[in-house]
């Protein structure tokens, strides 16, 4: 059976934090770029993969899936469903409970940093920092939540690996490209997890993948 096939480019955190998963359950994929120079992005063809004209996009055979949340947990429910604890109620509750943390506090209190200090830039604009700043303390806040979390288990839905913590690992990559990456230091318990999680293969493979020189 031929591999999947992601599009988007590897600079991108929601198209790095697909590969994790693809990674991490042994899917056989293929990364395809997509060309936003050049409006590739909103072609005919892209659009058929994401209805959007956005990235990531996986390709499986003649099933598409995007938004990069789906694509992961496609790849886990495909290849290793452990990763999702579908076979226990409670566990699953937990894995569902932090893949919303993730995306509702976590990412969204970091967005706002990586765009204004790492993308902004790029656009020709000037960082603002009073945005820096007030995501900086939303993010301290959602921290103390998962310090208090990490006290009681080795991994955010339990003592063992699931997407859950695997969906942290662009993003949290690319605040380490930031000035910032000192706010982990307060803590230990989230740092702890953290330095687990860049011990895996997976998660050093797309922290690879993800310099610019890549």
């Amino acid at each position: 059976m031929a591999p999947m096939k992601l599009y988007g480019a590897t600079l991108s955190w929601n198209v790095t934090r697909c590969v994790v998963a693809l990674e991490e359950a042994g899917a056989d994929y293929e990364i395809v770029p997509i060309n936003f120079s050049t409006g590739e992005h909103k072609s005919p063809e892209h659009l058929a993969r994401n209805p959007f004209g956005q990235v990531p996009a996986l390709q499986d055979g003649d099933l598409y899936v995007w938004e990069s949340r789906a694509i992961s947990k496609y790849a886990c429910r495909k290849n290793k469903p452990e990763l999702l604890k579908d076979g226990s109620l409670n566990e699953s509750a937990m894995v569902d409970v932090w893949m919303e943390v993730e995306a509702h506090q976590y990412t969204s209190a970091l967005n706002p940093i990586l765009f204004e200090i790492l993308i902004k830039p790029m656009l020709g604009g000037t960082c603002d920092q009073k945005v820096v700043d007030e995501n900086l303390e939303k993010l301290k806040k959602v921290l103390e939540v998962y310090e208090a979390r990490l006290s009681k288990c080795k991994y955010l839905a339990g003592d063992f690996i699931s997407l859950a913590d695997l969906n942290h690992v662009s993003v949290t990559l690319c605040l380490f490209a930031t000035p910032h990456a000192s706010v982990l230091d307060a803590y230990p318990h989230v740092k702890a997890w953290w330095s687990g999680l860049m011990a895996r293969p997976s998660v050093q493979k797309v922290a690879a993948l993800m310099k610019p020189s890549a």
